[in-house]
C-alpha cells in the first residue's frame, strides 16, 4: 500500500474522503451533504460495494472514509478490518464513519475503532456534528510529528545498547480497573493492544486500561521480549505456543494465557513461517 502524500507534519485545511455506498441515490445524496458540512473534504472516491472500498483506499490513501455497513462483497465492517490491517505502520490510518440503516451494528463499529456511527438517511445537521468530530480528530493527529510507527520504534527501543542513552524502565504497569489499580509487572504480560488513546494490558489474570498510547507505553518498558503482531498489537514472545496459517494464508496465534486467538497482519506473516 502506498500513502500518496503525508500530513502527519503539518496542518492542512484540504483532507481526503472515500465513500463507500451501495445505494446510487444515498451515495449522491452523501456526498451532496457532505459538500456543504465539510467544503474542504475533497472525495476521491466512491465505490459500490466493499472489495472496491479496500482497493480505493489502498491506492488513494484517504483520510476518511464514510462506510456502509451491508455492502456486496465486503461489509463496511469487514473493509475497516481489512485496510487498518495492511495499513502502514508509519502512517495514521483512515478515520472510519459507519451509516447504516441499521442500529444494531453500532457495538461492532465502535470495536473497530468508529469515529462515528449514523442511521440512513444522514440528514445535514447529524453529519454536522460527525464532522466536527472528525476535523479535531484530525487536527488533532496533524499536529503530532511524525515518528516513523510502532515498528520503528520498537527497532530503536532494542537497539539501545549504551544504558546511559537508554531512558529509565518501568518494571510494573500501574492499570486502572474501577476504583483499582492493577500493579502489574511486565514480566507478566501476555499482550499490549492499542485502543486509541489507551492501551489494553492482558494478563492471565485479566484486562486493564492505561491511559496512555501504545508507543508512550513501549517507549517506558523492557520491550525487548515483544514483538509486533499487528499494528497495534504487540506479544510477549515467551506466551506464543504456535501460530496456525489459514486457507487465504493468514496466520493466527495461540497464546499462553490467552483464550481467544491473536490476528497476525500480512505485514508480519514471515516471522512465523516454519524455518
Amino acid at each position: 500500500m502506498r500513502r500518496s502524500r503525508g500530513r502527519e507534519d503539518s496542518i492542512v485545511s484540504a483532507w481526503r474522503g472515500v465513500i463507500a455506498e451501495d445505494e446510487p441515490v444515498l451515495s449522491r445524496t452523501l456526498q451532496r451533504l457532505l459538500q456543504e458540512a465539510w467544503p474542504e473534504l475533497e472525495i476521491v472516491g466512491v465505490a459500490d460495494d466493499g472489495l472496491k472500498a479496500i482497493e480505493l483506499a489502498q491506492t488513494l490513501a484517504p483520510d476518511v472514509m464514510f462506510l456502509d455497513i451491508k455492502m456486496p462483497g465486503k461489509t463496511g465492517l469487514e473493509v475497516a478490518e481489512a485496510v487498518a490491517d495492511e495499513w502502514p505502520d508509519d502512517q495514521a490510518e483512515p478515520l472510519f464513519v459507519f451509516i447504516t440503516a441499521y442500529d444494531n451494528f453500532a457495538i461492532s463499529a465502535f470495536e473497530h475503532a468508529a469515529m462515528d456511527y449514523m442511521l440512513k438517511p444522514a440528514t445535514l445537521e447529524r453529519l454536522q456534528v460527525c464532522v466536527q468530530r472528525l476535523k479535531q480528530r484530525l487536527h488533532e493527529r496533524a499536529r503530532t510529528p511524525a515518528a516513523g510507527g510502532m515498528a520503528a520504534l520498537m527497532e530503536r527501543v532494542q537497539s539501545i545498547t549504551d544504558p546511559a542513552d537508554a531512558p529509565e524502565k518501568i518494571k510494573v504497569i500501574r492499570a486502572g480497573v474501577g476504583n483499582t489499580v492493577r500493579m502489574i509487572p511486565v514480566s507478566e504480560v501476555i499482550c499490549l493492544e492499542s485502543a486509541e488513546k489507551y492501551v489494553n494490558v492482558v494478563t492471565a489474570q485479566g484486562e486493564a486500561l492505561v491511559r496512555m498510547s501504545l508507543r508512550d507505553l513501549v517507549s517506558r518498558i523492557d520491550a525487548t521480549d515483544f514483538t509486533q503482531v499487528h499494528r497495534g498489537v504487540l506479544v510477549n514472545i515467551h506466551s506464543i505456543v504456535s501460530a496456525t496459517r489459514d486457507e487465504n494464508g493468514r496466520y493466527s496465534l495461540s497464546v499462553r494465557g490467552l483464550a481467544r486467538p491473536l490476528k497476525v497482519s500480512r505485514a508480519f506473516g514471515h516471522l512465523f513461517r516454519a524455518m
